[in-house]
């Protein structure tokens, strides 16, 4: 069985979406940790519900990045992870976890990139009047949501509601990414 780390920082959708699926067999894997940048997030109680092991951390409570970093390449080596899936994860992976996790760090996005990059993309999307929105997983790597994108899928949505594109995207990140992580492991 192959080892995950799930990192988010708010409600955790899609890493309840990814621990489900790996509890019902969809994958051939487990979560062995769900990493999380910001104390009192949703995702906290639901790993906890789910036997999810956490490692939750405040940013500002390290002198650096690079020591935050250090300190959860310790806890992914220990814990064997081969697969890093970045499910809402609200920073920027630095140069620490690239290098000990190169090629192993996935990343979900609601747009269909390079369209719309950074944190506010459906809202960018929603403010140029596209008509055709999208889900991309990507590789991680040192630019914004630059990485090699893996997979995309589209949708059409003539509307002008921020909200509701994100509740019809999530529906769509839940089985994109699910079946993104089952090809990548297939692959390896």
């Amino acid at each position: 069985m192959r080892n995950l780390a799930v990192f988010a920082s708010g409600t955790g959708t899609n890493f309840v979406a990814i621990a489900k699926a790996c509890a019902a067999g969809v994958l051939d894997a487990r979560v062995a940790v769900m990493v999380c940048d910001k104390p009192g997030a949703a995702v906290i109680d639901r790993a906890k519900e789910l036997g999810v092991e956490t490692f939750v951390f405040d940013p500002h409570s390290y002198a650096s990045k690079a020591d935050y970093e250090k300190e959860i390449v310790k806890i992914l080596d220990a814990k064997g992870v081969e697969l890093i899936c970045l499910a809402g994860y609200m920073r920027i992976v630095g140069d620490v976890l690239l290098k000990a996790y190169e090629g192993k760090i996935i990343n979900i996005h609601p747009s269909l990139l390079p369209a719309f990059k950074g944190a506010h993309a459906v809202e960018q999307a929603v403010a140029y009047g596209v008509k055709v929105y999208g889900i991309s997983i990507h590789w991680v790597n040192a630019d914004l949501d630059g990485g090699k994108i893996i997979a995309q899928r589209a949708f059409p949505y003539e509307g002008s509601d921020p909200e509701e594109v994100h509740r019809i995207g999530q529906k769509i990140e839940h089985e994109l990414y699910i079946e993104t992580i089952n090809k990548l492991l297939c692959e390896r």
